[in-house]
């Protein structure tokens, strides 16, 4: 187990996007962390204050989570400093990075030399298999983007708290660096062999109570040539029986290829249900998640309402107004 509390380590990240796990767990777990880190120059914040690794350690912060995605997933040698220092002092350190804390031979060292853990959660701990897409007992939910990063996973955790506010039987299966932060447990997708990835999704939602859902976490996109393949995995794997569809209209181009346009939400749906309908046949879209961060309250409203019109789905951004419409039109499938 990752010892909380937290210290969240944004390092250079030059954007608040590129400091998505340190924003996931300030947002669904702010008693798991005392405050941030930031290197000069950094362009993000999540609202947390910022600490040297002293007043962190006098806080009683236990583990410095990086909480970086940068493309790639590298660790930068401008951190190194910090994190050498932080093993000193004796915190762990943990890290969903692809480049594994594991691999570098001096924070290796240092852990050893001061009693430190390092804690790669981007690493497969089972052994899964290659899905055989038998029909599983009880119900899925997945939601897939017209992008990465436009709030899957704060839709599916903001889903999970609905649901289980009302009484609905639900569990968020966390998929990717920041679930498994924020909950402890979950498969870390993206680093899993081809072949298996399906057969791990199947793994993470296995049978289950008729009227229960798992609520999965979704990643990367269909129409984003990087990281398209981990979303298939999802789908099939998942044979989810409800869909959601997830957007962020403001941005100018995929991100990180600026020579690819986003999608519609029309040619989401009508692309994914199709894919999603290869392994469960009876699967359904049943709502709309926009991430409005980058809108007036006024633009926002207007342009759900705009949705709904358009497509007959609820249409919401789940961290402004939650997910109770989408846990209602899950209890009615």
């Amino acid at each position: 187990m990752i010892e909380t509390p937290y210290l969240l380590f944004l390092g250079d990240a030059p954007d608040q996007l590129a400091a998505k796990v340190a924003q996931g767990i300030a947002d669904w777990r702010p008693d798991n962390s005392v405050g941030q880190f930031r290197l000069p120059g950094c362009g993000a914040d999540v609202g947390l204050g910022d600490m040297t690794l002293e007043q962190a350690k006098e806080a009683g912060a236990r583990t410095l989570v990086i909480g970086v995605a940068n493309r790639g997933g590298m660790i930068s040698q401008a951190w190194k400093d910090v994190l050498l220092q932080a093993l000193e002092m004796g915190f762990d350190l943990a890290s969903g990075l692809h480049n594994l804390l594991r691999d570098e031979r001096d924070l290796v060292a240092a852990a050893q030399m001061f009693g430190g853990t390092l804690h790669d959660v981007r690493v497969p701990t089972d052994a899964y298999p290659i899905a055989n897409g038998v029909k599983r007992t009880g119900k899925r939910v997945l939601a897939v983007g017209t992008d990465c990063s436009v709030g899957k996973m704060y839709t599916a955790l903001a889903l999970d708290e609905a649901m289980q506010r009302k009484s609905m039987k639900s569990t968020f299966r966390a998929t990717g660096q920041t679930g498994i932060l924020i909950t402890g447990h979950g498969v870390p997708l993206d680093a899993v062999i081809a072949d298996f990835m399906a057969g791990s999704v199947e793994y993470l939602t296995p049978d289950n109570n008729d009227d229960h859902w798992d609520i999965i976490e979704g990643q990367g996109s269909l129409f984003h040539v990087s990281y398209s393949g981990v979303t298939m995995a999802l789908i099939h794997g998942g044979q989810p029986d409800a869909l959601i569809l997830s957007h962020e209209p403001t941005r100018a181009h995929m991100r990180g290829l600026p020579g690819y346009t986003l999608p519609t939400l029309e040619v989401l749906r009508d692309t994914a249900l199709p894919l999603a309908r290869v392994a469960n046949p009876a699967c359904e879209v049943v709502g709309i998640t926009v991430n409005t961060q980058h809108m007036s309250e006024d633009e926002a409203l207007a342009y759900l309402a705009e949705l709904e019109a358009s497509m007959g789905l609820p249409a919401v951004d789940p961290f402004r107004q939650g997910a109770d419409r989408l846990a209602d039109a899950l209890a009615a499938l």
